[in-house]
């Protein structure tokens, strides 16, 4: 009888990982048994756009994920963390194996735009926000597994997933989670995500004593998944890399007189409408997005400002400048230079409002905490030392694929491999059959 797949994403596992090997016992216990070979992410190597090159086999210039956010020309705001399909323009592993034979099963756990996808089981964070305050729950496929779950391994915990207590516990649960699933909806491919080596990483480094300790937990909560009785494939979306600086592109623009904000209520806002030129950022990764008249100008800014890189990246929903930073340093979103004027948002995990990604997040401020009597984050940025976003030619910073036995042999042969290599070859090992089209 045929294995079904099982797909697991231990986010920020590198090659060095691997080719170190006593951090990760269990990882490279299948890898011996198979294959690893390094696998070169797709550019922004950042969360969603190479989870959605993952599952879909197309670079971030076809699905349309060209950053864990992206800025809405027509209502002028800046969205990060939305999670539904509709905003990946290209079908993902679950659309070919259902376009095939609707009587495939897939679930899906924990990944990126998975909000009303064709997929049989689908679990994600969806909390509500009421006016008396968050309410932890899960968007869950069908409707009430989440409940279900919860039920049988206690309720998914948001603070463990993302803030200032981020931790183990939110992988653990995941991984309960899939056994589940796994046992009670039996199905023919089962994707899981693990998000637990981002957070030491961020905070202390990736080549810290704290980040080699998140790779031994992770190696056991991925050493229980690896236990079922499954084709199995690891993959990783990116490398972490140690940074030291941090750079202010929006800063630059006000400055330069290219990026204007609205007072309101004593607090700077960001004029998305007015300014000339801002810069949406991502980890090592800026789209600024420009006036025609002003492209050149800001590009000149930028480049004598610091040595980044300019990207190609040829899709609607990309800014006119698509940015690097150096492999050291990573890009902060703030505009303002007198802190008392910083937007409330600044102070609180709050993904959806800052037009960028802050890892911030990850500390608490607890100086401000004892005068304001409230939760409130960090705003240091020089205190993270770990990020990503660009993509070498350095197989050691890429990402990896951990292949079994059976895996290994329909792994292609081409070199490099590339994160558009993994949808079709779960395609072939679910189905035995090439992909097309």
């Amino acid at each position: 009888m045929k294995k079904p797949v099982l797909l697991l994403n231990v986010v920020g596992l590198s090659p060095r990982h691997l080719e170190r090997g006593e951090d990760v016992p269990r990882l490279a216990a299948l890898a011996q048994e198979g294959q690893w070979r390094p696998m070169r992410p797709t550019f922004p190597a950042v969360t969603c756009s190479v989870q959605a090159s993952l599952l879909s086999g197309f670079p971030p210039e076809i699905h349309g994920i060209v950053a864990n956010g992206y800025f809405d020309r027509r209502t002028f705001e800046v969205k990060f963390w939305e999670q539904p399909d509709a905003l990946v323009q290209a079908p993902r592993i679950w659309d070919w194996l259902k376009a095939r034979d609707r009587a495939c099963k897939t679930a899906v756990l924990f990944w990126q735009n998975s909000m009303f996808i064709d997929s049989d089981v689908v679990v994600t964070p969806r909390p509500l926000h009421l006016e008396s305050g968050l309410v932890q729950w899960c968007y869950s496929k069908p409707a009430g597994f989440y409940e279900e779950v919860a039920a049988k391994v206690g309720p998914f915990k948001l603070q463990h997933y993302w803030g200032p207590l981020a931790g183990l516990q939110s992988s653990e649960w995941i991984a309960a989670c899939a056994r589940y699933t796994w046992e009670k909806q039996r199905p023919d491919f089962m994707a899981v995500y693990l998000p637990h080596l981002d957070y030491a990483a961020q905070k202390f480094g990736p080549e810290s004593s704290q980040a080699r300790q998140a790779l031994r937990e992770v190696d056991r909560v991925a050493g229980r998944l690896l236990e079922l009785d499954a084709v199995r494939v690891v993959v990783s979306e990116y490398s972490l890399t140690p940074v030291r600086g941090v750079i202010y592109p929006n800063r630059l623009l006000r400055r330069a007189g290219l990026l204007r904000v609205r007072e309101i209520a004593g607090k700077e806002y960001l004029d998305f409408e007015l300014s000339d030129a801002f810069a949406m950022v991502d980890h090592q990764v800026a789209h600024v997005f420009c006036r025609r008249e002003v492209v050149a100008q800001v590009r000149s800014l930028l480049a004598d400002a610091h040595p980044v890189d300019f990207v190609e990246l040829n899709h609607p929903r990309a800014g006119e400048l698509v940015v690097a930073a150096p492999a050291d340093e990573w890009f902060a979103y703030y505009w303002w230079e007198d802190w008392t004027k910083a937007p409330e948002f600044a102070f609180t995990v709050d993904i959806h409002r800052k037009p960028g990604y802050d890892p911030c997040e990850l500390w608490f401020d607890w100086r401000r905490m004892a005068r304001t009597f409230r939760p409130q984050t960090g705003t240091d940025p020089t205190v993270v030392k770990g990020s990503h976003g660009r993509v070498d030619n350095d197989p050691a910073g890429w990402a990896v694929l951990i292949a079994d036995e059976q895996a290994a042999a329909e792994l292609p042969q081409s070199e490099p491999l590339c994160a558009t290599d993994v949808a079709p070859l779960l395609y072939r090992l679910v189905t035995g059959e090439t992909a097309t089209g």
